[in-house]
Formats: C-alpha cells, sequence, structure tokens
C-alpha cells in the first residue's frame, strides 16, 4: 500500500501545513467520502458543510476557509487549492505507476522511416506510419493511430483510439457525385499536449493542422482539417470544430459545443455547452446559445424574455379582443 506523510507533500508542493508532518496519509478522497486516513480539498465555498463534516486527515484550502477548518483537524493553506490539488494528483500518481518495462509495445506497428523518440511510450495496437515524428516523454496508449507525416511534440499523452491525420472531410460535387479533394496537409502537435480517447485530428487539405502547446482535448472531439488551435485552449467532451477555423490561446469550449467552418475566435474566449458558433467572436468573453450565439449576459436577457412570449402572446390576445369589443 502506498502512503506518504503530509510533511512529503509540503516539501514538494509548498503551502502552509497546519498540523504535524508526520501524519500519514494512505488515499485521495473527496469531502464527502474521506475517511481516516484520506486527504481532500475545498475549492468552491458551496462544499463548506462537507468540509465541516468531513472525516478527511487533512484539507486543503485556502485562508478564506481557515476559520471552519481549524476545527476539524490538519489542514494545508495555500493561494489556489484546486491547483494544489492538481498537482497532489500527479506527485501521487507517479508514486503508484511503475514505469512500463518495455517503451515500445511488441503489438505496435511503426513504420521504418517514422521517428521515435527513444523517450516516448508506445502502447499495445498503435500504429505510426511513415515520416511520421513522435517527440521525448509522449506517451500512445493502447490503439493510437497517427498517420503519415504527422508530429507530436513531447510530453504528450493521447488516450486509447486517439487517430491523429486521417483525411479531412473534403469533396467537390460534380455532375451529381462526389469527387474526392485528396488531402496534402499533415497535423502539428506542440508540447505537453493532452487529447482524449476516440478524439479524431484530421489532417489539412494543403496546410497543416496545428494544435499549439497545452492543449487539452477531452474524450469524442472531432477537430477538422486545417483547424488552428492556440496555446493552453481547453475542450470537453463532443465539441465538434469544423475545417479552417481559427481558434485562439486560453480558450474554453464546452461540451458538445460546435464551432462553424473557416471563423475566428480570438483569445481567452469561453464558449458555454451545446452552443453553436455561427460567426467570428473577435472580443474575449463568455458566449453561449443557440438563436444566435451572443456574449453571455445579452443571451440570457433574451432567453430570459423567451420564456415570457407565451404568456405575453395571451395578454396580447386579450389585449386585441378587448379592443375590437369596444369598436
Amino acid at each position: 500500500m502506498v502512503s506518504h506523510k503530509l510533511g512529503f507533500f509540503v516539501e514538494r508542493l509548498g503551502g502552509q501545513l497546519i498540523g504535524s508532518p508526520d501524519l500519514e496519509i494512505y488515499g485521495l478522497a473527496p469531502l464527502s467520502n474521506a475517511t481516516d486516513g484520506d486527504i481532500s480539498f475545498l475549492s468552491h465555498p458551496r462544499y463548506i458543510s462537507q468540509l465541516q463534516n468531513s472525516k478527511a486527515t487533512c484539507v486543503v484550502i485556502a485562508s478564506a476557509h481557515e476559520e471552519i477548518a481549524k476545527h476539524r483537524g490538519s489542514y494545508i493553506l495555500c493561494d489556489n487549492p484546486y491547483v494544489y490539488w492538481a498537482k497532489l494528483t500527479q506527485l501521487w500518481a507517479t508514486s503508484i505507476k511503475s514505469k512500463p518495462i518495455q517503451y515500445i509495445h511488441p503489438t505496435a506497428v511503426i513504420d521504418p522511416s517514422a521517428e521515435v523518440d527513444p523517450t516516448a511510450i508506445i502502447g499495445p495496437l498503435c500504429v505510426v506510419e511513415a515520416g511520421a515524428r513522435i517527440g521525448p516523454g509522449t506517451w500512445l496508449k493502447s490503439g493510437v493511430t497517427v498517420s503519415s507525416g504527422c508530429e507530436i511534440g513531447s510530453h504528450c499523452i493521447l488516450h486509447p483510439g486517439v487517430v491523429i491525420g486521417a483525411d479531412g472531410f473534403g469533396f467537390a460535387l460534380d455532375n451529381q457525385q462526389w469527387i474526392k479533394v485528396e488531402q496534402l496537409g499533415a497535423v502539428v502537435i506542440g508540447d505537453f499536449v493532452e487529447i482524449g480517447a476516440n478524439t479524431c485530428i484530421d489532417r489539412g487539405a494543403i496546410e497543416d493542422t496545428v494544435i499549439e502547446d497545452g492543449v487539452k482535448l477531452d474524450n469524442l472531439i472531432q477537430i477538422g482539417h486545417n483547424v488552428h488551435i492556440g496555446k493552453h485552449t481547453a475542450m470537453a467532451g463532443c465539441a465538434g470544430i469544423a475545417g479552417s477555423a481559427k481558434i485562439g490561446a486560453y480558450c474554453t469550449i464546452g461540451g458538445g459545443a460546435a464551432i462553424l467552418g473557416h471563423l475566428e475566435i480570438t483569445d481567452n474566449v469561453h464558449i458555454s455547452a451545446f452552443s453553436l458558433v455561427s460567426h467570428s467572436i473577435l472580443k474575449a468573453g463568455t458566449y453561449s446559445g443557440v438563436f444566435p450565439i451572443d456574449e453571455n449576459l445579452k443571451w440570457q436577457k433574451n432567453a430570459a424574455s423567451l420564456r415570457q412570449l407565451s404568456s405575453l402572446r395571451e395578454r396580447i390576445k386579450f389585449l386585441e379582443k378587448n379592443n375590437n369589443s369596444s369598436s
């Protein structure tokens, strides 16, 4: 069983420990389920009641919640508990994971012309085609395909079933028949990118599809050909990005959202779940909706008005009826 003393975490991650550094931690758990021997965290005020009742040996908190935490046991003070927790999970993971004996699984198929860094990990049933390049410290989990000519940077993680560099959706209609437009570009992925299971990133038609450093993609996302995604942008599951869209840096795209092709999204734009982006967004902010997308506050006002349409219609009908009766 893996265990660490509280002092182990603080020595590596910082923060101010209130309590004994010799207390043993045997697991990580949410506040509601934590028991003696667990460490947990509080990052949102709505869970304060859980903090009060939690049986965790130690909790990670911000100074705003110290008064409550001090009445229940040991705690670690930090500026951002969720970031601290993220780093703590990484530290814990390195303790429980053993390095693979083989960096390239025997069932992986790697073309002789592909370049795979010696420190990369290529999992079971992966395919790395001709001319592809895999950078140092990158991990392709089971069943990942990296098509010909595509490049993946360093310290990336590609989860099972990811397909990099399939042909983009390009066809020309000629006399009621579709003529394939050959996809001649590739996919270029930067460093520290993580791509969720069964996500597909199409190769460019002529220019490359580009995913910049630090981008995080959830499961089941479709990225069309010639899309460009700026650094540290994150997308939730089932989002769809049509061809040639350009998305800036530090954006977030909610689950099930869709962005139409050839649009431009500037930096620091946040798209709510299931929104349809039908025009370019050149101003940072939060946007929501499908009728059509708009700045979030404006959309909320419009949505509130829509909910009143039925009652407004009945009032208008009543007024018209009375007006006709009096005339």
